[in-house]
This record gives structure tokens, C-alpha cells and sequence, in this order.
């Protein structure tokens, strides 16, 4: 382990660490290591040891804990074993780029796509903004396909919580769904249950995309929602 974190430390630069800590708001632990490399260092692991690292590993900085995440991404091992692993990764989870980052990873899923499903069920109706988000940037990854997208939209139209890195998830998982199926995802924006600043998001994601005409985007543009304040929805009743 000292060797890992001595080698983490070679590989930092300040400059990223400053540039990726304005990404991730309240983010003080990161060494500046870009991703590239740490995936390169987990594969390396992966090839040796890799249970006696996981079992050693600490989470003293935002690389150490991102390079378990992709260790048991990448390293062989069955089924089993490796949603064991993943249950006790979860919860360590504490920022957006390790969560992403993470799930991208976990290509063992598009082998297990039915088993991983079920084991994401707990995950989607967390009250925990990680674990939520987990579960829908793991749909967002593996399960907009033709076999999957209307079990997916479903389940984002169910997604109910507060915290902003579920919704900024639950958005894009939206946008995505529109590109890939545009008349499936326009049928759930013309008439959903998402909050208000989701919908509006998935919106705004949708008409940043060049893959979609001007046309459509003007469209879509007449389906976002005002926001209504206190006062003014009191107004209304009267």
C-alpha cells in the first residue's frame, strides 16, 4: 500500500488536482492523478494480488478510493464475488466523478444484464444520493437498448429524490434516452411525473446535443415547465 500511494504521488500533478477540484464542489482529498493513468495502475493490480489490495486498501485520498472501484471492475473474478465487492464499494461513494467513473467500469454487466438489473432494484429506490445515483447512471450505461429502454424510462419517471446529483443524473440519463429513442423518450416528456428542475434539465441536455435537429429542439423547448413560486401558485387559486 505504501508503494501504490508512493507511486499516486509520483503521478500528480497540481494543476489537474486544482482543475478536476473545481469540478467536484467540496472535493479536498485528491492527489491530481488523471484517470488514464489510474486505470492503467488498476489493471496492473488486477493481474496480481488483487484481493489482498482490496482487503489493505485505504481511502485516504479520491484516487485510493476510485483505484478500488476500478480494480474490481477489471480484475477476473465471478459473479458473486464481484456484486459482493461492489455492495462494499458503494458506500463509499461521495462525489459524481467517482460514482461515473465507477459504474463505467462494470462492463461484466452487459454479460449479466437481467441479474444486474435485479441487483440495482435496492439501489433505485435508495434515499441515499449515492446509492441512487449509482443505480441510474448504471441504467444510464448499460440498459438504453432496445431490450431495456422501456423498463428505463420507466424507472427514471420513478426516480423521487432531492438530492442535485440524483436529478443532474436522472436528466441526463433522459437526454440519452431521447437520442437513442426519441419517440419513446418525447411520449414520457409530453407527459411525466419528474420534478420540475429534472425535466427541465433533460430538456436543456437534449437541445445542447448536435445530434438532434433544430427543429425538434425548438419543440422540446415549448415543453419545459415555469417554475411556479408559493405566491404565485396561490394567486392562481384564487
Amino acid at each position: 500500500m505504501d508503494d501504490i500511494r508512493s507511486r499516486l504521488k509520483a503521478m500528480a500533478d497540481p494543476k489537474y488536482r486544482d482543475f478536476h477540484a473545481k469540478l467536484c464542489p467540496g472535493m479536498t482529498d485528491n492527489l491530481g492523478v488523471r484517470t488514464p493513468q489510474l486505470r492503467t495502475l488498476a489493471k496492473e493490480i488486477a493481474k496480481g494480488d488483487f484481493r489482498s489490495y482490496l482487503q489493505t486498501a485505504r481511502d485516504d485520498s479520491y484516487e485510493e478510493t476510485l483505484l478500488q472501484g476500478m480494480v474490481i471492475g477489471c480484475a477476473k473474478m465471478d459473479f458473486a464475488e464481484r456484486l459482493s465487492l461492489i455492495e462494499s464499494f458503494v458506500p463509499k461513494i461521495d462525489n459524481w466523478a467517482t460514482c461515473d467513473l465507477f459504474c463505467s467500469t462494470l462492463t461484466f454487466t452487459k454479460r449479466y444484464l437481467r441479474e444486474v438489473r435485479e441487483f440495482l432494484k435496492s439501489y433505485l429506490c435508495s434515499d441515499k444520493e449515492y446509492f441512487l445515483r449509482f443505480g441510474v447512471v448504471m441504467l444510464l450505461d448499460y440498459y438504453i437498448t432496445d431490450e431495456w429502454i422501456d423498463d428505463t424510462l420507466q424507472t427514471l419517471e420513478n426516480i423521487r429524490h432531492e438530492g442535485y446529483y440524483v436529478k443532474m443524473a436522472a436528466a441526463w440519463a433522459v437526454s440519452v434516452c431521447y437520442i437513442r429513442f426519441p419517440e419513446k423518450t418525447e411520449i414520457l416528456l409530453r407527459n411525466n411525473c419528474l420534478d420540475d428542475f429534472t425535466h427541465n434539465k433533460a430538456i436543456q441536455k437534449i437541445r445542447e446535443s448536435k445530434r438532434v435537429p433544430q427543429a425538434k429542439k425548438d419543440a422540446l423547448q415549448k415543453l419545459k415547465r415555469k417554475s411556479i413560486s408559493p405566491s404565485s401558485a396561490a394567486a392562481a387559486d384564487r
